[in-house]
């Protein structure tokens, strides 16, 4: 056979296989080239918050990515005369089947656009979903939203089963920490140590605190008074609170801790702790 490219082409649009296999190699360069310039985009802009350009372009990836899937099937069919028109416009009952079948489709769809146009949370967030799950926010995607768990565990979930979200990534948090003492404790003395307390605080986790314009603390460390006069039947509880920024609060929060339990430690205060009682009863026959 000589070689021309008259031959070449015809070899090429004969051979079925062959014309898919380059169709499937050309969509993955443009998918890579599409994901790289877009990347490239976002590193050399800055009208919008790191966050939110780490969630648009996973959405996007992700949108590029089903365009990509639904242009080699289109394709494919082509490439074999499958004629898409007539199947769409003679799928009757199948069709009817199918759309009821992507409804859940479709529902997911819609809720990863309204989760990105609400900014309910961002790529990187700390998020709780439905009051179950607890992980930090790893692929925003069309149909599915993926968060890590603390134990390192992958959670992946579809938009449309989402119900509630707490998150904790949304510009500043409050930490809340309690101390339960004992009943024998003078409320006088707790009051006066926690105030001790949150004075190192403000001082070691002055870093931490969310600051205004002339780096002043919105909310410093401070005792919020007596939260309980009776903890769960186990004695007097004391809150201390904090307005800290949203990216350091689980690390102000166990220093917190941290700081508050040797206050109470280097005073020797008792602590509630934990009874149990019981009576026992005694017939006259015993």
């Amino acid at each position: 056979m000589e070689f021309s490219w008259e031959n070449i082409f015809n070899f090429f649009q004969n051979n079925n296989i062959i014309r898919l296999f380059v169709t499937a190699i050309l969509i993955f360069i443009v998918v890579i080239f599409l994901r790289k310039a877009l990347r490239s985009f976002f590193e050399k802009t800055d009208f919008i918050t790191e966050r939110t350009e780490k969630t648009l372009e996973s959405m996007i990836n992700s949108m590029i990515s089903y365009a990509a899937v639904i242009s080699f099937i289109v394709i494919a069919l082509a490439i074999f005369g499958i004629n898409i028109g007539k199947i769409l416009a003679g799928a009757g009952i199948i069709g009817i089947i199918i759309g009821f079948g992507a409804q859940s489709l479709i529902r997911d769809f819609f809720s990863g656009l309204f989760l990105l146009y609400e900014k309910q949370l961002h790529k990187g967030d700390f998020i709780t979903l439905n009051n179950t799950f607890h992980g930090t926010v790893e692929d925003i995607g069309l149909r599915f939203l993926k968060i890590r768990e603390w134990s390192g565990r992958l959670l992946t979930i579809s938009n449309g089963q989402i119900n509630t979200i707490e998150n904790y990534n949304l510009d500043h948090m409050r930490v809340i920490e309690s101390v339960t003492t004992s009943f024998k404790e003078d409320p006088k003395k707790i009051f006066s140590i926690l105030e001790q307390a949150c004075e190192q605080l403000n001082e070691e986790l002055d870093g931490y605190l969310k600051k205004d314009l002339t780096d002043k603390p919105f909310e410093p460390f401070q005792v919020y008074g007596m939260s309980s006069l009776n903890d769960h039947y186990r004695g007097y509880q004391y809150t201390v609170t904090g307005l800290v920024e949203d990216l350091v609060y689980w690390t102000a929060a166990k220093e917190t801790r941290r700081i508050l339990a040797q206050a109470m430690y280097d005073h020797s205060i008792a602590m509630a702790e934990q009874r149990v009682e019981f009576q026992s009863y005694s017939s006259e026959e015993e």
